[in-house]
């Protein structure tokens, strides 16, 4: 029987850093990957193949060059499913090889096969060759799937989760998406960037509950723009699925109304990875949706089990489960490089328009009875923004401490917010204050401009002068006075 110091289950973002920095410093590694395609959801259908099809369907419609150039260009009717999934399939497979040569680089032994616990230490490979490993440490990264209710006929056809969708054969005339989270509000505005009509069904009666709700607000503002249907407090509760994909599928929601569109898809919510592992034989201690529970070091109720990334839950990213991954490792292998993760990290939504944050929202801070002020500024206000033509109603909004003026929260709705929120971070991290951002001197012209007249436009909402008058810019100086 072979023997490591660890045990890595799952190849995604987490499992795979874990690996390769256990590796790094010497350590005898397995990990264990049941699909044959490596990277898990983060390259094969999740984070990598949903943000390629955002690219693939701006670059088909050209939805941000309409009426900028005197010739306008639009790919759309003449693009099929083939050369819509081109990118994302070149993609995919790219990074997949790049997983597997990395772990060979780090000199980590691959097995491939379905991994579960004999015992807390023992892992069976049943795979094509089936055998039984020892780790002295184990580390479960393997991630999460689709929640798929049991009254919705899924068909991978015409019914689909968000890992199904990414394999369609055709586009859809007309899209229901229901659940308007991340995945859903994103393949929402894709398909309709690519000239689907999207209907986007919600439980709730707002989008993306944990945003700012202006910058909810105003992502909502923008998919009605471009032909989303929103439909909230709205669920399915019947399906009429005809065998003939001419016709339209019959969907009842719990308004009363009918909806007949071509296909269907539910994005509304994920569940951990674990049903395979039979955690039981480890005691390991599981919670909701078939998440495992962990302490702050990632270790779950047995010491020398660790689980990171999508399969313990919140907040389920690829940037903070690949760190997670690491501080395991340098808590199993006591390394002392990474003994603690920072607790200011962006949330990035590759919706069209992107969504960024960082920080407080206002509803936040209003809530802690923190005195505060906001600034904004438009794309559509600087001269970076005027040369891409940007009209669309993107801005930011910078909020800050009324006495200290500390940046407490950074919000960000429209072209590469998820690229401009990362000065944010450093801003919230640092504690810097909007002082010292106007003192900044940035590239002109530069979409970081959007940073410097939002902390004018704060300072002017603090001082009640104001040289520019807007909706927003009145709202923000009447909540200016607020907590």
């Amino acid at each position: 029987m072979k023997r490591y110091d660890l045990i890595v289950i799952g190849s995604g973002p987490a499992g795979e850093k874990a690996a390769v920095k256990a590796g790094y410093f010497g350590h005898r590694v397995a990990l264990v990957e049941k699909d044959e395609r490596y990277g898990g959801a983060g390259v094969q259908t999740g984070t990598l193949p949903s943000k390629a099809l955002k690219e693939t369907a701006l670059y088909f419609s050209g939805i941000y060059e309409k009426g900028i150039y005197s010739i306008d260009h639009d790919f759309t009717r003449r693009a099929g499913i083939h050369d819509f999934m081109y990118r994302k399939n070149l993609l995919t497979s790219a990074l997949g090889s790049e997983v597997k040569t990395n772990l060979a680089c780090h000199h980590v032994d691959v097995y491939q096969g379905v991994g579960s616990f004999d015992d807390p230490h023992h892992i069976r490979i049943s795979g094509a060759l089936e055998e039984v490993i020892y780790g002295e440490n184990i580390l479960i990264a393997t991630g999460s799937y689709p929640f798929r209710p049991a009254d919705i006929p899924f068909d991978g056809q015409r019914v689909h989760d968000s890992d199904t969708i990414l394999d369609i054969r055709r586009f859809p005339k007309s899209l229901c998406v229901l659940g308007a989270g991340v995945i859903g509000c994103a393949y929402a505005t894709i398909f309709a960037a690519m000239g689907v009509k999207v209907f986007l069904l919600n439980n709730r009666d707002k989008i993306l509950g944990f945003l700012d709700q202006e910058i909810s607000n105003a992502l909502v503002e923008q998919m009605k723009n471009r032909d989303v249907t929103l439909l909230f407090k709205a669920s399915s509760n019947g399906f009429q699925v005809p065998e003939d994909e001419a016709e339209p599928m019959r969907i009842s929601i719990t308004t009363g109304q009918t909806l007949n569109v071509d296909m269907f898809l539910y994005a509304a919510g994920r569940s951990g990875n674990i049903r395979s592992l039979r955690c039981e034989n480890a005691g390991c201690k599981t919670g909701e949706r078939e998440t495992l529970m962990v302490n702050d070091n990632f270790q779950t109720s047995v010491p020398h089990i660790y689980a990171v990334g999508d399969v313990i839950g919140f907040p389920a990213l690829a940037s903070t489960s690949m760190d997670q991954g690491r501080m395991a490792v340098a808590h199993m292998f006591k390394t002392h490089d990474l003994d603690q993760l920072t607790d200011v990290f962006p949330y990035g939504i590759y919706t069209v328009p992107e969504v960024s944050m960082v920080g407080m929202t206002e509803e936040e801070v209003r809530k802690r009875g923190i005195s505060y002020c906001a600034g904004y500024c438009d794309y559509r206000d600087i001269t970076r923004g005027k040369i891409l033509g940007i009209t669309d109603g993107g801005f930011m909004k910078v909020i800050f401490h009324r006495e200290t003026k500390h940046i407490l929260g950074v919000h960000i709705v429209g072209r590469m917010a998820t690229e401009l929120i990362h000065y944010g971070m450093a801003l919230v991290k640092d504690k810097k204050t909007v002082d010292e951002v106007i003192a900044t001197v940035f590239n002109n012209p530069s979409l970081h401009d959007l940073y410097k007249y939002a902390c004018y436009d704060g300072l002017g909402n603090l001082a009640g002068h104001k040289l520019k008058r807007s909706a927003r810019a009145s709202q923000g100086n009447l909540q200016a006075g607020r907590g």
